[in-house]
């Protein structure tokens, strides 16, 4: 069935979000009680800044950055609430085969410096992401460009090298919003977004105003927003309550009682596909062993991971990182869960009962600390002595993630299964955590990528689950929730379940009360 009001077919709009079980804390109908208006000056507070900050959206790669693209640019679609792509600078996408895509754009839409938007710019954009001296992070997501060509001054047409039904889905993402063909010079930031960037000073802060001439009649609500980075989370907490800031991204959980307890603020906790997970080297033993593999996933207790670590802002998982509300989820797979005899029984088998093993965790894969404390805990109750190396954040990602055969990861929430699977699962993938090679899997995502029959989708999807539970080498305890911290004077807030902060993406809807 088509959607009257949107020129997206249903067949384009398969690209469904990762985590759209995101819920709101206030009763439905309770965000109409309050009616947009315009006006009113917010300070945000992200949980970074550095001299790395960029304007470029193709080089994001922090949430700081993603909100300050999404403030500037705008893209040829948007995801809802529920991670469907929607019209945005592309008023219709069309394709009979997932292939060949035809896009017109909306007309009249201008740049902040007065110039139209044409295709000519469209070209421009998604095309540089294939130029290596871009930089791009999405570089390999964008190797399926093999051709993007103008057919008129607001209509092009995109062809991929292979079927791909989630396309809208992927150009609604930060990195793929729209420059004017040519930008070279990011020093500042000429886009079509709700926002004018009236200053950015990287590592210290960015000022918006507001577009007049938005190509959203009434949007956005805001006269100025300042984005600033607070890295540590407790000072951060305490500039929304001292009211120097009016919004927080990453919470952390400890902190929810002090900002429920104060009148002027809330909390918007959004259910997400995020999770931290253990890494068991495939490419070379003990952790390539198949017992050692279930060893380690029976010894994780994932109720205690979500009450003690997560204070039940969490969503317990299954060793895959579908999460339980998406809609590709895999019902039938049965849960894992402690067993220390069928732990103890593994390891024997493994051979590796008394043997000593390091296991690698860092402040920067959220909750690893704590987590391989209880794994140290629980294996030596079954004969495994765990050595917990705790290593600084700084530095991880580069230094020891997936440089040791027991370590953790970290992997924020993605739009579309196909997404996640591409860039960490599959067999050449460069984040191909535990190294695992699967044909099987491999044939599975391209077949699942160019299907557009949703119930066949979600068999060749689930299936890809059960391969990765039951073969892939990770052990994935809980779905982490996101949650943000809000002076009760801002309205419009609700989850997206792609990022804090309403997907990054809060700017363009929230209004002030003061």
């Amino acid at each position: 069935m088509t959607d009257a009001m949107s020129p997206f077919s249903r067949r384009d709009l398969i690209g469904a979000g990762l985590g759209i079980g995101a819920g709101l804390l206030l009763p439905d109908g309770a965000l109409a009680a309050s009616r947009p208006r315009v006006g009113g000056r917010i300070r945000v507070a992200s949980l970074s800044s550095s001299t790395a900050d960029t304007l470029d959206p193709a080089k994001g790669a922090l949430s700081t950055d993603y909100v300050r693209h999404y403030m500037f640019y705008s893209g040829l679609t948007v995801l809802d609430r529920q991670l469907i792509a929607r019209p945005a600078l592309a008023e219709r996408m069309d394709s009979t085969d997932q292939i060949a895509w035809h896009v017109r754009l909306r007309k009249g839409v201008t740049f902040h410096d007065g110039a139209d938007l044409t295709a000519a710019d469209v070209v421009w954009s998604l095309l540089r992401h294939k130029d290596a001296a871009t930089g791009s992070k999405m570089a390999q997501i964008a190797e399926q460009f093999a051709q993007v060509k103008a057919t008129g001054r607001h209509e092009l047409t995109i062809r991929l090298t292979g079927p791909n039904a989630d396309l809208p889905t992927i150009l609604a993402q930060s990195h793929f919003l729209i420059l004017r063909a040519g930008t070279r010079d990011f020093r500042t930031a000429n886009g079509t977004g709700p926002y004018l960037c009236a200053q950015f000073r990287p590592g210290v802060r960015t000022l918006a105003r507001r577009n007049p001439n938005y190509w959203k009649p009434g949007k956005p609500y805001l006269e100025e927003i300042e984005l600033i980075g607070i890295p540590d989370e407790v000072s951060r907490v305490n500039a929304l309550l001292s009211g120097d800031v009016h919004l927080v991204i990453a919470v952390n959980p400890r902190s929810t009682k002090r900002i429920m307890a104060s009148r002027g603020h809330a909390l918007l906790e959004t259910q997400s596909g995020l999770y931290t997970n253990l890494i068991m080297q495939q490419r070379q033993l003990p952790t390539g062993n198949p017992h050692f593999v279930a060893a380690m996933q029976y010894l994780i207790d994932r109720p205690l991971i979500k009450r003690a670590l997560y204070r039940g802002y969490a969503t317990i998982a299954n060793d895959q990182p579908i999460p339980p509300f998406h809609p590709y989820y895999r019902a039938d797979l049965p849960q894992r869960s402690l067993d220390l005899d069928k732990a103890k029984w593994h390891l024997q088998r493994a051979g590796l009962t008394g043997v000593r093993l390091p296991v690698y965790a860092s402040p920067a894969a959220d909750g690893s600390v704590d987590m391989a404390s209880i794994l140290q805990e629980y294996g030596s109750r079954v004969g495994l002595k765990l050595a917990v190396n705790r290593v600084p954040a700084d530095g991880y990602w580069s230094t020891h993630w997936m440089k040791h055969p027991l370590g953790f990861g970290n992997t924020n929430p993605r739009p579309t299964a196909d997404l996640l699977f591409s860039l960490f699962y599959k067999s050449d993938a460069a984040w191909n955590e535990s190294g695992w090679k699967n044909p099987r899997f491999d044939r599975l995502l391209l077949e699942a990528r160019g299907e557009a029959d949703q119930a066949r989708r979600k068999q060749l999807y689930g299936e890809m689950q059960g391969l990765v539970r039951d073969h892939c080498g990770v052990g994935i305890p809980v779905f982490i929730s996101l949650i943000d911290g809000y002076d009760q004077r801002l309205k419009g807030m609700y989850p997206v379940s792609l990022g804090g902060l309403m997907g990054y993406q809060f700017a363009e809807h929230v209004w002030w009360e003061g």
